[in-house]
């Protein structure tokens, strides 16, 4: 696939995922469900607006997807990593759509998490099998602890971007970034799921991000971010354990960085404060970027922060060691959080300034 290809498919999905949201906004707004409503104490938008951002991706992606297999005479021949990912993740998106709807509880959410996760190892045989020479002394193979260790890091993964969802982009845009570096990176960019995901989410953001006007707002709900979250952590794990692409375990961690060390960072303050660290709250890194800044600026800043951590990671692959990037980023995490969660102490965000 080269690269006027990707292009022309980037923009079939692109405007397919714009029709797809539209519709489900639609419904959403018609029949009055699925609907967030303002709350002052925490949810600081103006009028009532559609969580329907998640299943207008994921329709966007298997429209655009069938378009393509159609277009291109290949139905019937899907890679059954691509075929089992799509799977789980329409089912996942049931699940979360009913979270959505009746808040299941936490256990229960978890439980789903594990379970789709584990799907995906059953089902396709990739699992984390190697974090690589994180610490100077040779490759780490997991062996027999690899199936919860990847299941472990996909629900963390999966819950960092269901945290940082709290501005319009944030969630998204995290995610956009890292599956471009990945995929140029690893050259899974010529991948055409990567791609048609890429476009799908192009479409949800040109709503989320008011584009075509600030009444058509539509926001991810929970079953949005945990899809995002879930097929962010599976790329990552295909980029970095799969020979093809060869990617390093740590590149992928530094292109998820601040959407990861915001929620370790979270659970490492709100447990030395004696505080649920599940409870919704206002201590985020971009809660506290808004204490100076506009939500957009907010945005700009981390999606820009996030490029950069990228670019550095690169630069880091190509030229040092694997443990000389681990150890970087773990420098960094410690900066990070002494900046963001310590010297930074939360307050409350004025109502006019979101």
């Amino acid at each position: 696939m080269n690269i006027n290809i990707i292009i022309d498919y980037l923009i079939i999905s692109a405007v397919v995922s714009l029709v797809t949201n539209l519709i489900a906004r639609n419904i959403a707004k018609s029949k009055n469900i699925l609907v967030d409503l303002p709350d002052r104490s925490r949810k600081f938008h103006k009028r009532p607006t559609p969580l329907t951002g998640g299943i207008g991706i994921l329709l966007g992606l298997l429209l655009s997807g069938k378009i393509y297999l159609d277009l291109n005479g290949l139905n019937g021949f899907m890679p059954i990593f691509t075929t089992n990912l799509i799977l789980a993740s329409g089912f996942l998106v049931l699940f979360f759509l009913i979270d959505d709807l009746y808040d299941i509880r936490a256990r229960y959410r978890l439980f789903a998490q594990c379970l789709f996760s584990y799907f995906i190892i059953y089902t396709t045989g990739i699992s984390i099998e190697s974090f690589g020479n994180l610490f100077g002394f040779g490759e780490i193979e997991l062996g027999i602890m690899s199936i919860p260790v990847t299941i472990f890091c996909v629900i963390g993964v999966m819950n960092a971007f269901n945290m940082i969802d709290g501005i319009n982009g944030l969630c998204a845009g995290s995610a956009l970034v890292m599956m471009l570096y990945t995929g140029f990176l690893s050259n899974l960019i010529y991948d055409s799921m990567l791609i048609l995901l890429v476009g799908s989410m192009i479409g949800f953001l040109i709503f989320n991000l008011r584009i075509i006007g600030k009444q058509r707002t539509v926001f991810l709900g929970d079953h949005g971010s945990n899809f995002i979250g879930f097929v962010v952590a599976w790329i990552a794990i295909y980029a970095t354990q799969n020979q093809t692409y060869d990617m390093n375990p740590i590149t992928a961690v530094w292109f998820i960085a601040i959407p990861l060390l915001d929620c370790i960072a979270l659970i490492i303050s709100r447990t030395m404060r004696g505080v649920n660290w599940a409870e919704p709250g206002r201590d985020h890194i971009h809660h506290k970027l808004m204490l100076k800044f506009s939500p957009e600026m907010s945005l700009v800043i981390l999606i820009l922060a996030s490029s950069i951590l990228c670019i550095f990671a690169i630069i880091m692959e190509n030229n040092f060691n694997e443990y000389v990037s681990f150890y970087s980023f773990v420098c960094f995490a410690g900066i990070y959080y002494f900046l963001f969660h310590y010297f930074i102490r939360a307050k409350r965000v004025s109502p006019a300034n979101v």
